[in-house]
C-alpha cells in the first residue's frame, strides 16, 4: 500500500519527501500513520529497484532537499500493479481505496473496468463478520445492537459502493469518440 502510494503520487509529478509524506498521510494516515522510519526505507527500496530517482535541489530557504521522480520503469510498475490488482488489493477496504485513488492512471478503460469488476465480484459474495457455525449471520438475526450496527453499516456501504461500481462500469463501456469500448471480464 505504501509503495503503491509512492508510485501513484510520483506518477503525477516529482515531489520532495516531506510533500510526499503529507500526501500519503492525507490518503492513508488515518489507517496507518506514515513516519519517516517507514517512508524512507520504502523510497530506498524503490530507488534501488530502479523505479524512482532522487535528485538534490536547492530548497526555498537555504537547505537542499531531495526531490523524487519516477523512472520509466517506475511508471510501468505502477500501471502493472494497478492493472493486475487482485486479492487483498481489491478485498481489503484500505488497500482498495489506495488503489482506487490511482486507477485513473490506467489509460485503458477496459483495464480499469476489469479491476472494478474484480471488486464488484468480491462485494457480491455472501459474507458476514459473524457466523453461527458455517451460517453467515445477517443484522436481523442478531440481538447484540453493536454487532447489528457493524452489519447494518457494512451493508449500506456495500450497497452504495456496488451502485457506484455498476454506474462507473456502464460509463466505461460507453462509446468514446465514435468507438465502442470493449468489455472485459
Amino acid at each position: 500500500m505504501l509503495e503503491l502510494s509512492i508510485l501513484g503520487f510520483l506518477y503525477d509529478a516529482p515531489l520532495h519527501g516531506y510533500e510526499l509524506r503529507k500526501r500519503i498521510t492525507a490518503l492513508t494516515g488515518h489507517v496507518r500513520p506514515v513516519g519517516e522510519s517507514t517512508l524512507y526505507p520504502a523510497i530506498k527500496r524503490l530507488e534501488k529497484a530502479g523505479l524512482l530517482v532522487r535528485e538534490t535541489q536547492q530548497g526555498p530557504a537555504a537547505a537542499p532537499r531531495h526531490v523524487l521522480s519516477l523512472t520509466e520503469a517506475g511508471r510501468r510498475e505502477l500501471l502493472r500493479r494497478l492493472a493486475e490488482a487482485e486479492g487483498p488489493e481489491v478485498t481489503d477496504e484500505n488497500r482498495w481505496f489506495t488503489l482506487l485513488s490511482f486507477l485513473r492512471h490506467l489509460d485503458d478503460p477496459a483495464a480499469q473496468a476489469a479491476v472494478l469488476r474484480r471488486r464488484l465480484t468480491f462485494l457480491e459474495e455472501p459474507t458476514s463478520f459473524f457466523y453461527d457455525g458455517e451460517h453467515p449471520l445477517r443484522a436481523e438475526e442478531l440481538t447484540d445492537p453493536f454487532r447489528q450496527g457493524v452489519l447494518t453499516v457494512a451493508r449500506a456501504t456495500t450497497k452504495a459502493e456496488s451502485k457506484w461500481l455498476r454506474e462507473t462500469l456502464a460509463d466505461l463501456a460507453k462509446p468514446q469518440g465514435g468507438k465502442e469500448r470493449p468489455a472485459t471480464s
